[in-house]
This record gives structure tokens, C-alpha cells and sequence, in this order.
């Protein structure tokens, strides 16, 4: 069950409509690595997790992005202003002034509908666990990005605190990752000698960095 209160997680403002802008917020709203993305993978890898701590901070990460993606529609609808105004639309922005009347969409910078194609599920723990990592590794990384191109004091006070967010949810799914070594595909990782082995496929010269180097003292195979 899910219960809306009416209050952002954090209250947003902006300096000045900025519709341009507006666009690339759209990012973070309808992109491969925007919040509603994150909201609805984190929400459907829940649902086979037996273990119940795990399968709670998946659903309550899931619960704050939903929350997060209401900051950034917030964001885009004090971006785009009040009037219709496609003259200082950009491409991506456009639909928003001749179709949506400067409602947010599901879409990302370019205006490209999101899509199911961008949730990553497999059923395994472990799997799962790391594509968490890396999509808020990600979305950090595109927040980084939209917070270098504005100055606006509003939208850069929203774009921190969501990327120190990103920071804690990546904190909270390594942690679960080093809860569970020994199951799913994480058991009997790295028994077999082919496990171990280092292809050397770089030349001319000897490669300098052998990730598996100490690891039972492995061979590098020279091709």
C-alpha cells in the first residue's frame, strides 16, 4: 500500500522560469536514468525477495524515488512558467507548449517517451543488486551534469540534495551486497582455475594493472 502526503520530500523553488532548462530536468523525470526509472525497477525486483529486510529497502528506496520524481516534475512545471511559450522552447520542449500545456511528460531531454525497456530485472539477488549500484551511480552522475549547467541558487539547492540521495541509496544496496556473498549467482564465485586467469591482449608492452593479480597467484596468458 502506498499513501500520498501532501508535502514534497523537500521543498523546491527555482530563481526564474526557465523553460529551456525545463528540458533537461526531463532527464531526470523520463530518462534510463531518471527517478521513475529507478522507482519502478527497485519496485518490481521487490516483489521475489525473500529476504525481508532486503525486499523493505528495496521498497523503501523505491517509495522515496517516487518522491524524488515529484520533486522534478515540481522542478519542470516552475521551469516552464505559466504561459505557453514554444519560441523559447528548445526541441525537447516543444510537445510541452503544443500538447501537454507545460505538463510534465514522461520523456526524457530529447523527448523520447520512457519506456519498460529501461527497468533491468533477473530474479537474482546479487544481479540485481549491482545494476542498483550503477543506475545510482548514474543518476548521480546526471544530476553532476545539470547542476555544471545552471546557476540557479532554487534548482542547484534541489539538484544537491537529490545527488546526495543517489549517494545514500548506492550506500544502503552495497551494503545488502555484502550481506549476501554466498547465495544466488554469488555462490562458488571464483572456484575454478578459469576464474582466476588474466588474458594479456594488450601490445605492444606487458599490461600494468592485473585485477586478479594475489588471487591464488593466477596466470597471465600472453596472445
Amino acid at each position: 500500500m502506498f499513501k500520498h502526503e501532501k508535502k514534497l520530500l523537500q521543498d523546491v523553488r527555482v530563481d526564474a522560469p526557465n523553460p529551456n532548462y525545463a528540458a533537461l530536468m526531463q532527464e531526470q523525470l523520463g530518462g534510463p536514468q531518471g527517478e521513475l526509472k529507478a522507482a519502478l525497477q527497485y519496485l518490481s525486483q521487490s516483489q521475489r525477495i525473500r529476504d525481508p529486510e532486503i525486499k523493505d529497502l528495496f521498497l523503501d528506496i523505491a517509495a522515496e524515488e517516487f518522491s524524488h520524481m515529484e520533486m522534478v516534475a515540481t522542478l519542470v512545471n516552475l521551469l516552464n512558467g505559466d504561459h505557453l511559450n514554444a519560441n523559447n522552447a528548445t526541441v525537447g520542449t516543444v510537445e510541452a507548449h503544443v500538447l501537454t500545456g507545460l505538463t510534465p511528460m514522461l520523456a526524457n531531454a530529447s523527448g523520447y517517451l520512457w519506456t519498460s525497456a529501461y527497468v533491468n530485472e533477473t530474479g537474482d539477488l546479487a544481479a540485481d543488486l549491482l545494476s542498483n549500484i550503477a543506475a545510482e551511480q548514474r543518476a548521480k552522475v546526471v544530476y553532476e551534469y545539470l547542476y555544471r549547467q545552471i546557476n540557479d541558487t532554487g534548482v542547484r539547492e534541489a539538484i544537491d540534495f537529490l545527488l546526495n540521495r543517489e549517494e545514500a541509496h548506492n550506500t544502503m544496496f552495497r551494503e545488502a551486497f555484502n550481506r549476501i556473498q554466498d547465495t544466488g549467482s554469488q555462490k562458488d564465485w571464483g572456484v575454478t582455475e578459469d576464474s582466476k586467469l588474466y588474458f594479456d591482449l594488450s601490445s605492444p608492452g606487458k599490461q600494468s594493472f592485473n585485477p586478479l593479480k594475489g588471487k591464488n597467484n593466477p596466470p597471465s596468458f600472453n596472445m
